[in-house]
């Protein structure tokens, strides 16, 4: 899908046209939950290092420890996110929105605990100190908008907005301003 296409969700929460693949790594969320929160995170695999596959298998528990140093301290790790947007704009999607991702961790936005809970988690490969790609604001922003339509989502915020001290991402490379700009422009 171009990134400057019109996104949808449907009511359970996916992405019309989007690649999905099915993450183990989520479950209900709770009763009365509303969703009203996006969680903008970044990741890169090893940290730095664009491309490849190892996101796609942290997030489906396929991520071999032995493939690289780093990643012999991610196993048995248990997290997924709902989206994630690639440095191409290719966006992927592991659970639907209706389901809570394990994504935020220990986390609270606005006093109140438990981001997983009543948010969405998009992650966008990268890193701290590295500038994102244009054509992932570009996506972050169609999405964002198609996840309004749906959900009544109030705050979108970084995780280490809603995990401080314990999480730094998606970092100060990440252009705040110009992903305003982009989420209230044109439709």
């Amino acid at each position: 899908m171009e990134a400057s296409a019109v996104l949808s969700i449907d009511a359970q929460g996916i992405a019309a046209g989007v690649r999905f693949v099915a993450s183990p790594n989520h479950d209900r969320r709770p009763d009365g939950a509303e969703i009203s929160l996006l969680v903008v995170h970044g990741i890169s695999l090893p940290p730095g290092s664009f491309g490849g596959d190892a996101m796609v298998e942290l997030f489906t528990n396929r991520l071999d420890p032995a493939a690289h140093p780093y990643y012999a301290g991610l196993a048995g790790l248990r997290v997924s996110a709902h989206f994630l947007i690639r440095r191409d704009g290719e966006l992927v999607q592991f659970v639907a929105c209706a389901r809570r991702a394990w994504h935020a961790g220990e986390s609270a936005w606005r006093g109140v605990a438990r981001c997983n809970d009543f948010s969405i988690g998009i992650e966008l490969e990268g890193a701290d100190d590295s500038p994102y790609a244009t054509a992932q604001y570009a996506r972050l922003a169609a999405l964002a908008r198609a996840l309004r339509q749906r959900y009544p989502i109030r705050d979108i915020a970084g995780h280490a907005d809603v995990a401080p001290g314990r999480k730094t991402d998606p970092g100060p490379a990440f252009d705040w301003a110009a992903f305003s700009a982009l989420l209230d422009g044109a439709h």
